[in-house]
């Protein structure tokens, strides 16, 4: 998860639909047939079925495409209240084994009493009907993030690898599926799953990505969800053009943690105080921009940094993956094969992001972007505001993005990290106002990406529980305080 890791009306089913179907259309899900999972994904009590569902919710009786699903039941039907679909982020992220994930990382016996915990892979993921873009090992290698360009001659340079991909795209096997995997039909096959569970309304539990698309689906149908928990928030409109300053504010936020972790370590020999670690980041990228060494230049090191901010767990890996760069030494598996990124979670993650809003294709616009980025951001900037395949993406939104509003239940708890690399803070704060009264938020003042269960934190851990458990939230926004390791 960590590696992958964006308006009520009076018929809620209606809200649903793409402008142009009328409501009478939709076609009614078959029932849940719960067998073994596949090999791949098998874990203990978790079973696993298969849903139809339209690959354009504008004809619902056309073409359908799988979604892959999976439930770990409740075993206490007195106390059993329905169902939690969860969701790992991404977009991109499979999602089938997740309910068993968040079982070994801890996830109470009072919330698997509660519910049934749904996991499914998105459309165009894993064992749902899956996408490729075609990508070759050397595409794979770096992942979705645009590499940092320290020149305008490196934009040029992605831009070219930006169009290849997004033609790869749409000439692969899967470019029938163009423009139709998006995070609104993916909210709309959630939707689905509910219906063929028999339920008359769920409970989500979104990471990451997942937040924007559980913004999605209670704003296209507010009166179906139940109890909405949303962590690690993207903002409102989701990955976009608009908002790719967050990941460089979010490096910007988070490595002050890393650099006082280096700094009292000095036998890392990256510097005696957070200042001159933050110096050495520098002086190690500029190095590597000037004289790359085998397959690493600057862009993988500050790739590699920026990944391993996720978590305080890697900061003993990063600092040592620093001293191999400084000593001219390539780190294991740092620029091979062995860290490639699937096919699937890349090419996905493309569909979602470049189907969901419009992109600009100007390349100028990309590289004043850069240079303006690379001044206000100096970490990561010149990266997260590089040229995407969306800019050359071959067919365009069929429906205009769906705006997060605050009308409909007071039902959502934003939970939140101060210093996420992933989505930071900024990015959460635009959500909290889209969502207005509908939300209540935790924040936690440590620095990482993933709170519930995976960040440790007593105080947060207890407030999301309770609201799933009990229904019942902060009266105002908690702040939970740092707990030690």
């Amino acid at each position: 998860m960590r590696k992958a890791l964006t308006a009520l009306t009076v018929a809620a089913v209606a809200t649903a639909l793409l402008p142009g179907v009328p409501a009478a259309a939709t076609a009614k899900p078959s029932a849940v047939r719960w067998g073994p999972c596949p090999e791949s994904v098998a874990a203990s009590n978790l079973e696993c079925s298969t849903l139809k569902v339209p690959l354009d919710y504008r004809k619902p009786n056309g073409r359908t495409i799988d979604i892959a699903i999976s439930r770990l039941a409740s075993k206490d039907p007195t106390r059993r209240r329905g169902v939690l679909l969860l969701n790992p982020g991404g977009p991109g992220a499979a999602g089938l084994r997740f309910p068993a994930d968040l079982v070994a990382a801890g996830m109470p016996r009072s919330v698997l009493d509660t519910y049934d915990v749904i996991g499914f892979d998105p459309r165009g993921v894993g064992h749902s009907t899956p996408v490729t873009c075609a990508l070759t090992p050397e595409q794979q290698l770096r992942g979705n993030i645009p590499p940092y360009a320290p020149t305008p001659a490196d934009v040029a340079k992605q831009a070219k690898q930006a169009k290849a991909i997004a033609r790869q795209c749409a000439t692969s096997k899967t470019g029938f599926m163009l423009p139709y995997v998006t995070t609104a039909n993916t909210a709309r096959d959630m939707d689905r799953i509910r219906q063929a569970l028999g339920e008359p309304k769920l409970s989500y539990l979104g990471y990451s990505y997942g937040t924007h698309l559980g913004a999605v689906y209670t704003t296209l149908f507010p009166q179906r969800g139940d109890r909405i928990v949303i962590d690690s928030n993207l903002p409102p409109r989701g990955v976009n053009y608009e908002d790719r300053s967050l990941f460089a504010q979010g490096v910007e936020d988070r490595f002050p943690d890393f650099a006082e972790y280096a700094a009292a370590h000095p036998g890392h020999g990256l510097g005696s105080t957070p200042e001159q670690v933050r110096e050495k980041y520098f002086e190690l990228a500029g190095r590597l921009d000037t004289t790359p060494f085998q397959g690493a230049d600057g862009a993988l090191f500050r790739l590699l940094t920026f990944s391993m901010l996720f978590n305080d767990a890697n900061f003993p890996a990063l600092a040592g993956l620093w001293q191999a760069f400084d000593t001219g030494q390539m780190p294991a598996g740092a620029a091979d094969d062995s860290v490639l990124y699937p096919d699937n979670l890349m090419s996905s993650h493309q569909y979602v992001v470049c189907d969901d809003s419009r992109w600009p294709r100007s390349i100028p616009t990309y590289r004043r972007a850069v240079e303006a980025d690379r001044k206000h951001y100096p970490m990561f900037g010149a990266a997260s505001a590089n040229i995407r395949p969306c800019a050359f993406w071959p067919s365009g939104p069929i429906e205009a993005p769906v705006r997060v509003t605050d009308r409909g239940p007071s039902n959502v708890l934003m939970v939140q990290f101060l210093r996420d690399p992933g989505t930071p803070l900024a990015g959460a704060r635009k959500m909290q106002r889209a969502l207005g009264n509908r939300a209540r938020m935790v924040t936690v003042d440590q620095g990482g990406h993933g709170v519930y269960l995976l960040g440790k934190n007593t105080c947060a851990d207890t407030a999301v529980t309770t609201f799933l458990t009990t229904g019942k939230r902060p009266v105002r926004e908690l702040a939970c305080a740092a707990e030690p390791a």
